[in-house]
């Protein structure tokens, strides 16, 4: 008896497995998140918006004397 040899399914097992283990290298590779201190993000954002509050009333103010002068 002859044996004869799956060329083509041979080379699909070959591909679907090192797809697998390409995927399972990316996914491994990728780095882990790290803990984040939320309370000390939320302040830097209200600092920031304190900043551009006073920035605005700031222009508010100027706009006002502008006005004034002019009329």
């Amino acid at each position: 008896m002859a044996v004869t040899s799956l060329k083509r399914k041979e080379r699909k097992n070959r591909v679907k497995a090192a797809l697998r283990q390409q995927n399972i290298k990316l996914v491994t590779a990728k780095p882990t998140i790290k803990n984040v201190d939320i309370e000390k993000i939320k302040a830097e954002f209200e600092q920031k918006n304190a900043k551009s509050k006073t920035k605005a009333k700031s222009a508010e103010k100027e706009e006002k004397v502008e006005s004034k002068e002019q009329e």
